[in-house]
Order: C-alpha cells, then structure tokens, then sequence
C-alpha cells in the first residue's frame, strides 16, 4: 500500500477544514505527508467552482500532480469534481474523481485503486434527505492558536449568480453533540479562537425546523459555556438570512468576537434584487449599524461582485459608495463569473471583461481606502490580542485582534497562544502598530 501523501486544497474555509479532516483520516491509514520537493504516492486534490478561474486552477493542480509522480494515484475531490463531472473524469490524469458529498468516501476508493479496481469516478447527486456527511472530527490545526469547525454544509437560496448549491446540495447539519465535543477537544490541546464554518452558516439547523433559521444560537450557546479563556469568531453570515432580531440574538454571547463577515455582493438594490438577494441597500446598513451600536469597532468584511449582468455606472457608483458608507476593515472583490446552469448565465446585458477589470480597480482602491479608515477609527482603543507569532530578535509579537485587525506591537513577554492587551496606535502594512498595555507578561 502505497504510503505518502500530497494535498492541495482550493477555495474556502469548508475546503480547508475538510481536508485536515482527510489529512488525519489518511494518517490513521498510515499515510505520511510527502517531503517538499518530493513525489508523493498519493495526491488528494480539493477542488473548488465558485469562479472559472477556481475551475482553470483546479485543472492545474491536477496536471501537476500527474507530472510530479507519473505513476501516483491522483484523487480529485470537491465542487468542481461535482459541477463539471464530465470535464473532471476526462482529464486522463484523475485517477479518482469524487463529487462533495461523499469525501468521506475517499481512503477506502485510494485503497480500492491501490488494489487494483482500475479508474474511479462516482460523483453522487445529492437526496434532499441525506443527512450531514461527516468526516470525522478534526483534532489539531496547522495553527496553534485558531482552530475551525465545520458545523453546516450545503445551501438552499439559489441566488442568481451562484453554483454552490449544486455544488454542495442542501442544507445539512452537523450533530451539536459533535460540535461541541471537537470544540472541547481544541480548546484542550490549546487553541483559543474558535470559528466556526460552513457554506451557508446561518442556515445551521434550518432543514430540522422548517425553515426556522436560529440554530446557530443554540450551538454558539453551548460553546459560549465551555471552560476556559477562548474566543469564538463567526465565519461568513448571509444577509438573505439573517435580521435584526437574528443578530440580537447573537449579541448577548460574551465570547462571540466582535467581526463578522456579512456578504453584501452589490450597494445597489437594483442588482440585489436581480441577483436573487432578498434584502435592500438599507435593510443592510440596518444590519450595519446595529452591529456598530453594539461596538463602535465592530470588524466588518464582506464579498462584492462587479460586472453583474445589466449593472450600469450607476448601480457600480452605488457599490462605491457602500463601501465608504459601511466602514468595511476587508472588501473582497470579484468580477462576475458566467457559471452554467445559474440564471445569471442566460441574463441579457453582460459587461465586457474589460469594463468589470476596470471596475474591480475601482472598488479595490476604495476597499482600501475604507479599511485604512476603519484602522484610524480604532486608534486609541484596547483591543484583545491573540498572539500568534513572536519575533524574539526583533522584539515584536503579532496577532489578531477580536475584531479582525492584525496588530503589531513591541514586547514579546505575552507567549505564542495567549491574549494580549494591546493599545491600537497607527495604522501599518497589513494591519496595525499597538504598544503592550501596562502590567502584562506571563503568569
């Protein structure tokens, strides 16, 4: 049995804790992590979909991989695998393709393969009724102080521009018995942020409640009272979603950071609703500014698209605007990307590659111009300090604050993996200079 392994993993944070999921399935199994510059036995390749350039990447690793060991098994697992089956399975160097419903699947296809069963492709549509696909619990990250849990899969909103539904299927949720065990399993061997993930997180426990969308407070919950100093962050939270009274909810939670990552996709109510999206521009800032009124610092991050099908100068000016309006500490820009099968795909109206190029410039340099904004707002204040990483030459430690800006600040007497109270002072390359507030260091 062959006993290396590669991965090489696309896309999100789901993407990400999955494949430290298979990571430690495969160690289990024996498999040990391929040496840099080295040929592995096995390549497992996480694909992802969200744009065509995620597809044209994907299909490069996987014909790296082929190159770096011609005689490797070459897995290919994940959404593209799922939304373009075809295309995935005639690549000659996939050895294995599998869809994203049944990665849990994958050790035992590997060693079916290894044992002679010849070329794998079982890319299974998704059964409304099927239940969460569960990998098993993760037990370490790669980072020593933040750990990530996957608590959802799937979506049901079907926006106008998005394949991941197809990708991923319905929601299904994980057990919060599960959760919240692989949450005291982390915290005991030393993580103290926690965040939790998935592909539409609000949706957690939707599909048991009839739609009822407020699981996700029961889960926080039951973390928020476990043990110990730790810290629970919130991955992305979908305005098609949530609501005032959703987030009021969240709000009471001691250890719930102050950021969220709240996806706008266009300032103009126009293009929302074109796109599918259930809210206004100002039912947005509505959200916004209760967050702000909960703490003047709240870190906010969001997704916009440019070049929406039919988005004229002024529906961009509106996303411009936005940006300044809400404050965001981090924008993430995308051109729009045709994908097949979406009903933004057969939209009239598509802007040219040039112009959404062009846009994208522009909404890039107003994102930073709004988070250099929102780091001078913060100047002043003390702000909790997971310490990752410390320089002990230079004399300088580094990590996030709670409400998502990476700070930097002299001092290294606060050890790797512990809270830090630090004074914002500046405004510097890639987040922000603090001084060490008085009487800290350890013990």
């Amino acid at each position: 049995m062959k006993k290396t392994v590669a991965f090489y993993t696309l896309g999100c944070r789901v993407n990400q804790y999955e494949t430290q999921a298979l990571r430690e399935k495969m160690a289990g199994l024996g498999f040990l992590p391929a040496a840099d510059g080295e040929p592995a036995d096995v390549y497992i390749i996480n694909t992802c979909a969200v744009t065509a350039v995620s597809d044209r990447k994907s299909r490069q690793l996987i014909r790296r991989a082929r190159r770096e060991n011609p005689d490797g098994i070459v897995a290919v697992i994940g959404c593209y695998a799922q939304t373009r089956p075809e295309e995935a399975t005639a690549m000659p160097q996939a050895d294995i393709v599998l869809g994203s419903g049944d990665k849990s699947r994958l050790p035992e296809l590997i060693a079916g393969y290894a044992a002679g069963r010849g070329r794998i492709a079982e890319v299974s549509s998704f059964e409304a009724s099927a239940g969460y696909d569960s990998l098993g619990a993760v037990t370490s990250m790669e980072s020593r102080t933040r750990a990530y849990i996957k608590i959802e899969d799937g979506c049901d909103r079907f926006c106008a521009f998005c394949v991941i539904p197809y990708a991923r299927g319905p929601v299904r949720s994980r057990p919060a018995g599960e959760i919240v065990g692989e949450a005291e399993r982390l915290l005991a061997r030393g993580h103290k942020e926690l965040v939790l993930t998935g592909i539409n997180l609000a949706l957690y426990g939707s599909e048991r409640t009839g739609g009822g969308a407020y699981g996700l407070h029961d889960v926080v919950g039951q973390i928020d009272r476990l043990g110990g100093r730790f810290r629970i962050r919130l991955g992305s939270l979908e305005p098609t979603v949530i609501n005032e009274d959703y987030i009021k909810r969240l709000l009471v939670y001691e250890r719930l950071c102050p950021s969220m990552h709240l996806s706008l996709q266009s300032g103009s109510t126009r293009i929302l609703k074109e796109m599918g999206r259930s809210y206004t521009h100002d039912g947005y800032m509505g959200l916004v500014r209760l967050l702000r009124a909960h703490d003047a610092g709240y870190g906010l991050s969001t997704d916009i698209i440019v070049g929406f099908p039919g988005e004229d100068d002024g529906d961009f000016g509106e996303s411009l605007a936005m940006v300044k309006e809400a404050g965001f500490l981090h924008t993430h820009v995308f051109p729009y990307s045709k994908r097949e099968g979406t009903r933004a795909a057969a939209m009239g109206g598509q802007i040219p590659a040039g112009a959404k190029s062009e846009r994208s410039r522009r909404l890039i340099a107003e994102a930073e111009a709004a988070s250099w904004a929102f780091i001078d707002s913060e100047i002043g204040r003390a702000r909790t300090v997971l310490v990752e990483r410390r320089d002990q030459a230079a004399g300088i430690s580094e990590g996030l604050s709670e409400n998502n800006i990476r700070v930097f600040f002299q001092g290294c007497e606060v050890p790797e993996g512990d809270f830090a109270e630090v004074r914002i002072c500046a405004r510097a390359e890639g987040g922000a200079l603090g001084e060490l507030c008085p009487g800290q260091g350890p013990g």
